[in-house]
C-alpha cells in the first residue's frame, strides 16, 4: 500500500491511499473523524464491528474513537482519507454525517423542514454501478 498527503491544516489531513492485491489497514482507531471515500477499485472496510465490501464511488465515516480498517483482496482500491484534527470535531461531523435539509423554495410562507442526522454506520449499498470482482474471505 502507498500514500501520500495532499493537504494538512490545523483542521486536518487528506491524504490518498492506494491498496495493492492482500493490502491492508488493520483495525485501529483513533481521537478524530475520518472520512474514507473510494475513488476507484473496492476492498472491503470495518466499522465498528460490521464489515462490508465499498466500491468505487461509495464513502464510509469512520467516527472518532470507533474501531475501523480497509482491506482488499484479489483487486486494487483507491481513496481519499479526510481525517478531521482537533478535540472538538463537531463541525465536520455535522457537515458529513448529515446535518441536510431541504431548502425552501423562496415562496413566501414556504415551511423551512427540520434537519436530520446520519448515524455513521454501513448503510444499504446502492446499485449505482458495476461492481468489482467479488473476493472472499477477511484477513481480520
Amino acid at each position: 500500500m502507498t500514500g501520500q498527503v495532499i493537504h494538512t491544516d490545523a483542521r486536518g489531513v487528506v491524504a490518498e491511499l492506494a491498496f495493492g492485491p492482500q493490502a491492508m489497514i488493520a483495525p485501529h482507531s483513533n481521537p478524530n473523524t475520518t472520512l474514507f471515500i473510494v475513488i476507484s477499485g473496492g476492498g472491503f472496510v470495518q466499522v465498528g464491528n460490521e464489515r462490508s465490501r465499498v466500491n468505487h464511488g461509495e464513502a464510509i465515516i469512520w467516527p472518532a474513537g470507533v474501531l475501523h480498517g480497509a482491506y482488499t483482496e484479489g483487486s486494487e482500491m483507491r481513496a481519499i482519507v479526510v481525517e478531521f484534527s482537533g478535540v472538538d470535531d463537531a463541525w465536520a461531523r455535522g457537515i458529513i454525517e448529515g446535518s441536510t435539509a431541504v431548502l425552501p423554495s423562496g415562496e413566501p410562507g414556504a415551511a423551512r423542514p427540520t434537519p436530520t442526522r446520519a448515524s455513521g454506520a454501513l448503510t444499504e449499498r446502492s446499485n449505482a454501478g458495476p461492481e468489482e470482482p467479488l473476493p472472499t474471505g477477511e484477513p481480520w
